[in-house]
Parts: structure tokens; C-alpha cells; sequence
């Protein structure tokens, strides 16, 4: 029992137990008596002021003729003043100090130890996160069960990984009817190992597994194995088996295995070694002598290069799902299924927002789902209508609006030129994907927003579409450099990421005649210190020199052709900046409209705001940009 009424009852009952003792201890006091000094006393004896006095040998209570009751402290029964009650008539008679009983005596003796044993345990069990069996309970599995009462998603409630769902169709009819496979001398996989990227719907699609076959789930992370006892993680593991073999047939779900499930003998320290005992541990439960029937193992990661190659051989998890990002069909089915809890206007479509959300996962269009929610609550409308989701899409995409910033004039222009720059060589250059919306207001960190949005899922990239994207990311650059004569900073997320395209396009793609295809520089990053480090290839001094060099005339040769395009088209880039600087924010017609020679249409909603004078708080950055795969 670890609620908040049993942490209280047991504060209760400390406090009822102190307060018990310091009355006990406060006993002996008499109430109602005021205090005297001893002189006085003496002196109201010999007048005849006293009735009658009780004392021992800490202090005399005595009552006066006129009914008040009085006490003076003395150190030792004092005989002198026996003689003195004898002397003038006083009645009195002298209190024995009673003594306390066996029972008290123990327990005030051994209520301090009693009091640090209980204290003790009551830390330990709250470090051990108050499991059955209190603090003694390290070994026990922290796997949390959910049932067919308390499990009600099913293969409905998931969208957008149909693959996925057809792979482990199987484990479903098999936990419903083991029969249909064991005649037949067939073996379902033990382990099944869903691997995609965060928030694609791995956890989601386990306990549709568990909702669809209406069997135990059982549900743990993998950082909850290792403890800071020494053979905690491998007793849990045992204990979660021997858990499931009697709920069997069940299945048992590790999130995040790569925390317990990393590569043996990759690190050093006491730490590693216990991580490495659960993970043998594990291994010996899922294919070693004694093998649970029908009890099925998920796991999900999103990094399975990390994983030991025994954890993922035949017999264990020898089973592969992946999950990957939805397309264009399966987005629009996950905004389906999240937009029933909502209530929607008459314009409101899913295949529009799911063309217009490229690469989002089923997280990022929940989000998206109750952002649009939240805006249409803070407008007090009774529905979720379309502009609502173009405005989340935006936050999501570009970051907040960030309306309290004012910038200065030639700030503004300055920005406005930069971002032209980026819209005009986007709509001028063919495989560039589609500009959907330029503004200047400042967002997330950047101070102005280029987005670009692709007309169709890309899976692949070629080398003109990405040298166009350096030219794209160029553009912000030369546009102030061909226009204002300056250079700001805010080219500087620009510079990095044309850099890291043209060096990919060197040291992995092959994408250059002088270096040819050869692999300069492995796919993977170790992390150092902090920092993140690429690994590269053994290469020589001189090879160096000409990947710089190449990665150099690609760099040199797209931002040649960034300035003679806004060149030819001054007039396209001056009507962009001035459409800015009176909007400040334009979407795609418009931009048409600019590429067309025609008038500047006026913006749908009026989404405009005041402008003054701040320093500036950084460049302006087009974090929507797609990158190369």
C-alpha cells in the first residue's frame, strides 16, 4: 500500500505516539497552580495563610485559606518545613514518587530505536518505489499487468503502419488458437523486436496486439531492470518470467530495451557488469533451457544498432517490425482516428493536412490534432475549423510566434530581403520542393521563416536536388549581399547546413568526379565529452586536402549561381520584400503573384502587427528546409 492516505496515517500515528509520551512525561505537573518563591511561602506559613500542602521531593502544592492553590519548588524533602506544617497547624501529607511500570519503562527506553528502525524502513521502501513486499522487495518485477478489462485498444485505434500490423497479425491468431500452428510443427517467434523512429507508434501497436488477442499485457521499461543493488536487474527478470508463465498465454512489453540490452563488453566499471548480468539473464529466459510457452516477448528501440547480436538471433527476437513515419495514406488515416474526439467545421479535411505534414510521425499529428484544439479554444469557437490546423501546423513546423519581439525597421528589411532571397531561388530553381509561406515574424529562434513543403513523399535524393537546395540556402545570404551590400548573422544555420550537404555529397554519396565513389566517412555519430563526433575512414593527408577542395568548388559554385539568379530578377525579389514588410507573411498564391508580375493579393486573414524597435535576438534560420536523407 503505497497511496497518499497511508503515507498520512502513517505521520498520524507517529504523532499520536509523541504525543503520548511527552504527556506521560508532563504527568507529574499539577494544573492550575501558580508558582511562588520559596521565601513566600515560608512567609504565609507563619501567618497562617496555608490550609494544607502536598509535597515530595521536587516541589510543596499547597491550598490557602482563601481557596487559591499555590506550589514553590524545592530539591529535597525539606524536614524543616515538615516542622514548620507540625508547628503552626498546617494539614499535610507527603506524595510517594510512584514508579513506573515494566511495560512503560521498556517502551520509553526503546521508543528512540523503534522510532530510527521505522524511519529506516520507511526511506528504504519509498527508494525502492514502495513495491509489494516493502523495502525488501528489490528483486521483485516492477512490470505492470494490463488486462482484457483494462485494455481496450485494438488494431482500430492504430493507423498508418499497415505493414506493421500484417506482421504481427500472425502473433495474434497464434496467442487466440496455439493449435492452428503447433500441428503443423510450427513455432511462433518468442521476441519480436519493433524498431522505428520516436513516436511512430510502437508502444501503441503492442497493446493493440494484447487488446486484439484479449490476452495479459504486461508492460515494463528497460531501465527499470538495473538498480543500484548488485543482482537486482537479473532477480527482476527471473521474476517477471515466472509472472507471466502463469498468466501464460501473455505478452510481455520492454520499451526502450536498448538500455539493457546494449552490446556486451562495450564498457567498464561495476555499473556495465550488472547491466551485462540482466542481459544475460534475459537471454537465458527467452531460449535457454527452460522456455515459457506462450509467452511472448515485444520490445521496442529506436536504436537496434546498439543491440547485442544474441539478443537478436533465431530464438529470441528473431523477428524484425519495422515502424516507420506514415505516408500521405497512412497520416491522413492517423489524423482520422484523432480527430473523432474532436469536434470539426464543415471545411476541415484530413487529405489536405496530410499532404501539407510530410515526414510527421502519429505523435507529431496527435500533437498537431490538440494544438488545433487549443487555438480554436482560445478564439472561444465551438469548432475546429481549418485555419485552426494551418495555424498549429505552423507552430509545429516553424515554432511559436514570437509577436512580443519588435524589431527595428532596417531589421525588418533586412530580414525580409534574406527571406526573399530563399522564396525566389526556391520557385526559380525546378527540383527545389514547393514554397508554401514566407514570413518575418519572428518564430522559435529565428527571427524570419522560409517553408518549404514537398508535393510528394521523398525517399531518396539526387544530386541536382540537392546541389538546388545549397543554391536555396544560399540565397539568404546573396539576397543581402547583392541588395543591401552587408552581411548579418543570419546566414549562419544557413552556411551549416549547405556544408553538411556538400560534404555528405563527397565523403558518402560519391557525388563528385575527383574523389569518385568511395565511402570517406562512416553513416554513424559517437557521442564524446558531449559533443558529437563523426566517425571517419583512415584516409591520407592529401586525400583530406581534396575533399576540402571539392567540398570548397561545390559551396563556391552554388553561391555563384544564387547571386546571378537574384540578379536576373531584382524585381521579383524588391516585390517579395516590400509584400513582407506590409504583411508580413505571405503564403503561396501570393508568391505567385509576385513570380507572375501581378499585384500583391491581400492576405486571407489580417495577421498583422505592430512593429518598433529592439536589438535584434539572432538570424533568421529556415528550419524547414528538407534535408538530404
Amino acid at each position: 500500500m503505497n497511496s497518499p492516505f497511508s503515507k498520512a496515517a502513517i505521520w498520524v500515528v507517529v504523532a499520536l505516539i509523541l504525543f503520548g509520551v511527552f504527556r506521560q512525561i508532563d504527568s507529574r505537573g499539577p494544573g492550575g497552580a501558580d508558582q511562588v518563591a520559596y521565601s513566600d511561602f515560608l512567609e504565609d506559613i507563619k501567618d497562617g495563610r496555608i490550609k494544607s500542602a502536598e509535597l515530595d521531593n521536587k516541589q510543596v502544592v499547597a491550598e490557602t485559606t482563601d481557596g487559591r492553590r499555590i506550589r514553590t519548588p524545592i530539591t529535597y524533602l525539606d524536614r524543616g518545613l515538615i516542622g514548620d506544617f507540625i508547628k503552626y497547624g498546617v494539614k499535610f501529607k507527603i506524595k510517594q514518587e510512584e514508579e513506573p511500570s515494566l511495560l512503560a519503562s521498556l517502551f520509553l527506553s526503546s521508543f528512540p530505536v523503534l522510532l530510527i528502525i521505522g524511519a529506516w524502513l520507511y526511506f528504504m521502501r519509498q527508494m525502492q518505489g514502495g513495491g509489494k513486499g516493502g523495502a525488501f522487495s528489490f528483486g521483485k518485477s516492477r512490470a505492470k499487468m494490463l488486462d482484457e478489462s483494462n485494455n481496450s485498444v485494438t488494431f482500430a485505434d492504430v493507423a498508418g503502419c499497415d505493414e506493421a500490423k500484417e506482421e504481427v497479425q500472425e502473433l495474434v491468431d497464434f496467442l487466440r488458437d496455439p493449435s492452428k500452428f503447433q500441428k503443423l510443427g510450427g513455432r511462433i517467434p518468442r521476441g519480436v523486436l519493433m524498431v522505428g523512429s520516436p513516436g511512430t507508434g510502437k508502444t501503441l501497436l503492442a497493446k493493440a496486439i494484447a487488446g486484439e488477442a484479449k490476452v495479459p499485457f504486461f508492460t515494463i521499461s528497460g531501465s527499470d531492470f538495473v538498480e543500484m543493488f548488485v543482482g537486482v536487474g537479473a532477480s527482476r527478470v527471473r521474476d517477471m518470467f515466472e509472472t507471466a508463465k502463469k498468466h501464460a498465454p501473455c505478452i510481455i512489453f520492454i520499451d526502450e530495451i536498448d538500455a539493457v540490452g546494449r552490446q556486451r563488453g562495450a564498457g567498464l566499471g561495476g555499473g556495465n557488469d550488472e547491466r551485462e548480468q540482466t542481459l544475460n539473464q534475459m537471454l537465458v529466459e527467452m531460449d535457454g533451457f527452460e522456455t515459457g510457452l506462450g509467452v511472448i516477448v515485444i520490445a521496442a528501440t529506436n536504436r537496434p544498432d546498439v543491440l547485442d547480436p544474441a539478443l537478436l538471433r533465431p530464438g529470441r527476437f528473431d523477428r524484425q517490425v519495422v515502424v516507420s513515419l506514415p505516408d500521405i495514406r497512412g497520416r491522413e488515416q492517423i489524423l482520422k482516428v484523432h480527430m473523432r474526439k474532436v469536434p470539426l467545421a464543415p471545411d476541415v479535411e484530413a487529405s489536405v493536412l496530410a499532404r501539407g505534414t510530410p515526414g510527421f510521425s502519429g505523435a507529431d499529428l496527435a500533437n498537431l490534432v490538440n494544438e488545433a484544439a487549443l487555438f480554436a479554444a482560445r478564439r472561444h469557437g465551438r469548432v475546429v475549423d481549418m485555419h485552426d490546423f494551418e495555424k498549429a501546423k505552423d507552430k509545429i513546423i516553424m515554432g511559436a510566434e514570437r509577436r512580443s519581439v519588435v524589431m527595428p525597421e532596417e531589421e525588418r528589411r533586412a530580414t525580409a530581403y534574406h527571406e526573399s532571397g530563399h522564396a525566389i531561388i526556391g520557385k526559380l530553381l525546378p527540383k527545389c520542393d514547393p514554397v508554401h509561406k514566407v514570413t518575418i515574424i519572428p518564430r522559435g529562434r529565428a527571427l524570419g521563416v522560409t517553408m518549404s513543403l514537398p508535393e510528394r513523399d521523398r525517399y531518396g535524393y539526387d544530386k541536382e536536388f540537392m546541389l538546388q537546395q545549397i543554391v536555396m540556402l544560399f540565397g539568404g545570404r546573396a539576397a543581402e549581399e547583392v541588395f543591401l551590400n552587408q552581411m548579418t548573422t543570419g546566414a549562419s544555420n544557413d552556411f551549416e547546413r549547405a556544408t553538411a550537404l556538400a560534404r555528405d555529397m563527397v565523403t558518402r554519396y560519391g557525388m563528385t568526379e575527383a574523389l569518385g565513389p568511395m565511402v570517406y566517412a562512416e553513416n554513424e555519430s559517437e557521442v564524446f565529452l558531449g559533443r558529437s563526433v563523426t566517425k571517419t575512414t583512415n584516409t591520407s593527408e592529401a586525400t583530406m586536402q581534396k575533399i576540402d577542395a571539392e567540398i570548397r568548388r561545390i559551396l563556391d559554385e552554388q553561391y555563384a549561381l544564387a547571386i546571378k539568379l537574384l540578379n536576373e530578377n531584382r524585381d521579383k525579389v524588391e516585390a517579395m520584400t516590400n509584400a513582407l514588410m506590409e504583411f508580413e507573411t505571405i503564403d503561396a498564391e501570393q508568391i505567385d503573384d509576385i513570380m507572375q508580375g501581378r499585384p500583391v493579393r491581400a492576405p486571407k486573414v489580417d495577421d498583422r502587427r505592430s512593429s518598433g524597435g529592439t536589438p535584434p535576438s539572432g538570424g533568421a534560420v529556415e528550419p524547414n528546409a528538407p534535408a538530404a536523407a
